[in-house]
């Protein structure tokens, strides 16, 4: 789980929208968007090469 005061400043690197913490990901709000940053060891990886694209892009 990701300190609340972390995920307020924390936001997409592709279109800086909302992230919402689900299960080992952070997912973009942005409907456009929708990016899935994993999180590793506790620690979110905000690398859009590492990103998982939404399924059908």
């Amino acid at each position: 789980m990701i300190d609340k005061e972390l995920m307020e400043i924390l936001c997409c690197p592709a279109c800086k929208g909302d992230l919402k913490e689900e299960g080992d990901k952070l997912i973009c709000q942005n409907p456009q968007c929708r990016l899935r940053y994993p999180v590793r060891d506790g620690i979110p990886v905000m690398l859009i090469d590492e990103a998982e694209k939404p399924a059908g892009k």
